[in-house]
């Protein structure tokens, strides 16, 4: 499997410090979607900066069959498909992972 990256930006400035109820909603179901992605050994990390100015970003880390098969899982994102965030799609391939991270993940399974 290759792996990919897709970035996402909020589209919206002030989002962050003043979402709408429509944009929590979106955000709730984009976490969701992928709590159950990695669940199925789709996405290997995900998560965000910690700032909320302009430059803040996130990123999904996971593994697809193809580039078109990438495209499908960062479009099915519902945040993605509700223009909450802009999404941009790179191929991506880890080199590192630290033994924490690792160990963090086999006991948690």
């Amino acid at each position: 499997m290759a792996q990919f990256l897709y970035l996402i930006r909020p589209s919206r400035p002030g989002f962050l410090t003043a979402p709408t109820l429509d944009e929590q909603a979106r955000v709730s179901e984009h976490f969701a979607y992928l709590v159950g992605l990695s669940r199925r050994g789709v996405v290997l990390l995900a998560g965000r900066t910690q700032n909320s100015d302009e430059t803040t970003f996130g990123i999904v880390i996971f593994e697809a069959r193809t580039p078109e098969e990438a495209h499908d899982v960062m479009r099915g994102d519902p945040a993605v498909q509700a223009g909450v965030f802009a999404a941009e799609l790179f191929p991506y391939r880890v080199a590192i992972v630290s033994p924490r991270i690792a160990d963090a993940a086999a006991s948690s399974g």
